[in-house]
């Protein structure tokens, strides 16, 4: 018998060139889904990357050879602190796009909120209610401007964030008075999510820096002998074109991507940090104290960076949104 040929091409996508780092260290979301229902909810949430964990629970994937059976699942776990409703914005639709109307912010604004937001002292919260309502006849989407509590979670971030989230369900004026119900209040995450709910999680991936095609492509290193480089390509390409393809792997910026995951499935929603942390709190993060999420599999960045929650644009049909039965939740020790 002869050797075995052993395939190994080039790692790395093309489909996600170019491997450029992005432009903040926040992610961003750009399509909301039309989620529908008779009730108006929020599509949107944030949460903090606290780290990882795992959970025995009883399989509902029907079809799969472990349905009903005890499975071990690796899951993430992302601390969101309760959000502050700060503003409404109504939407009117055009052939460019999205065109904001008007906009109404809550009447006692956070001395934190200051550091992103400059509203007049003599800001009048009621007479621009009323122009939002006003231009809800013309209006096709309206959107309400959440802010964070970075001091709540186990961050070293005193500035808030904003985002943008899309209200959905039932008719535009049932979705303002729900606005206009909420504005000035707290949000937390079980009146935005449910248990065995999938959502997409919009974030940065941890950054690496600039690396070499070895790393960065999965290229394999030349013999020790080779003339002039070893951990370099063979070749950059034909004499024809004259021009360095953009399949050729090259050096260049490894991490820091933006990136999507999608149809992450919340298996349990917590408060107070209960049944969360483990023993010392998390490497590089610390000790979960406000309500938290955890959800299957990874999601992309390093402890403490910024998640944005979604619900999902494709949801999976497979396994139901039901809350699933778990029979164990691993805490292991801080180190």
């Amino acid at each position: 018998m002869g050797r075995r040929r052993i395939h190994a091409p080039k790692r790395g996508s093309l489909s996600y060139l170019p491997r450029g780092r992005a432009a903040s260290h926040i992610g961003r979301i750009n399509y909301w889904p039309d989620v529908g229902g008779e009730s108006p909810k929020l599509l949107g949430f944030i949460g903090y990357k606290a780290g990882m964990s795992y959970v025995y629970l009883v399989s509902d994937h029907r079809g799969s050879p472990t349905f009903g059976q005890e499975v071990f699942t690796p899951v993430t776990v992302i601390e969101t602190p309760p959000m502050l409703t700060c503003g409404i914005r109504s939407y009117a639709r055009t052939p460019k796009g999205l065109k904001a109307m008007t906009e109404a912010w809550m009447k006692k604004r956070p001395k934190d909120l200051g550091r992103l937001l400059s509203v007049p002292e003599d800001y009048n919260t009621d007479a621009k209610m009323k122009e939002v309502e006003e231009s809800l006849e013309k209006a096709t989407d309206l959107r309400i401007v959440l802010c964070t509590q970075p001091r709540l979670a186990a961050v070293s971030q005193n500035k808030p964030e904003i985002m943008e989230v899309k209200v959905d369900g039932g008719i535009i004026k049932d979705r303002f008075e729900y606005a206009k119900k909420i504005l000035g209040k707290q949000v937390s995450i079980s009146d935005v999510f449910r248990e065995g709910q999938f959502v997409d999680v919009a974030a940065v991936t941890k950054g690496k820096g600039i690396q070499g095609v070895v790393k960065r492509w999965g290229v394999k290193r030349k013999r020790p002998k080779s003339r002039k480089s070893v951990r370099q390509v063979g070749t950059l390409g034909a004499w024809t074109p004259h021009y360095v393809m953009y399949s050729v792997p090259r050096a260049g910026q490894m991490g820091f991507h933006h990136r999507t995951e999608k149809n992450k499935r919340i298996l349990r929603i917590g408060s107070k940090g209960e049944g969360a942390s483990p023993e010392g709190g998390f490497p590089h993060y610390g000790v979960v104290r406000t309500d938290f999420l955890l959800l299957s599999g990874s999601v992309p960045g390093p402890a403490k960076r910024l998640m944005k929650l979604r619900y999902t644009t494709r949801p999976p049909t497979h396994v139901a949104e039901t809350a699933p039965q778990i029979n164990f939740v691993g805490l292991k020790t801080g180190g």
